[in-house]
This record gives structure tokens, sequence and C-alpha cells, in this order.
């Protein structure tokens, strides 16, 4: 199984967010830097992958509001892929 750990510190705002999730999740170059696109792109993972996410990610306050929908876009994704499996911690 493959285990990708978010790191917080390199979500300092929510573009900065996308092109960390791009390198960090090795999203296609086609990923359209949203949270619907990030979706697509998780339900279709192929292979067992575990995402940790950082449980303060919802009380950053750099990416405010959009990281509480970052946290239910993964766990929207792995209830639908049953390759992926997302943890926080």
């Amino acid at each position: 199984m493959r285990t990708i750990t978010l790191d917080l510190e390199r979500m300092t705002s929510v573009p900065e967010l996308h092109k960390y999730l791009r390198s960090a999740l090795a999203l296609p170059v086609y990923y359209g830097a949203n949270l619907d696109a990030l979706y697509d792109c998780l339900t279709e993972i192929a292979e067992p992958t575990q995402i940790i996410v950082p449980a303060d990610i919802t009380d950053n306050e750099k990416l405010g509001w959009y990281g509480e929908q970052l946290l239910q876009v993964l766990r929207d994704a792995a209830e639908e892929n049953e390759n992926l499996q997302v943890t926080v911690k």
C-alpha cells in the first residue's frame, strides 16, 4: 500500500495547496487544481493508497474553511474508491 502523509506546512494558500497535492499525490498533468478535480482524480486511484491528513487541517488559519472542504472531499472520495483510505492524525 502506498502511504502519503500530507504536510500542513506546505499548504500555505489554496493555490500552494493544489500545487503541493499535485506533487504529493502524483496527480495527472490535467489536474484542474480545484476540489472537484481532486475528487475525480482520487476516485480514479487504482492502487491501494492511504492518505494521512493532519488533524489540525480544519483549524489552519492559512486555509480557513477550505481545509474543512478538503477533508470532506478526501473522505467522500475514500467512500467512493475502495483503493483509497483517509486517516486523520
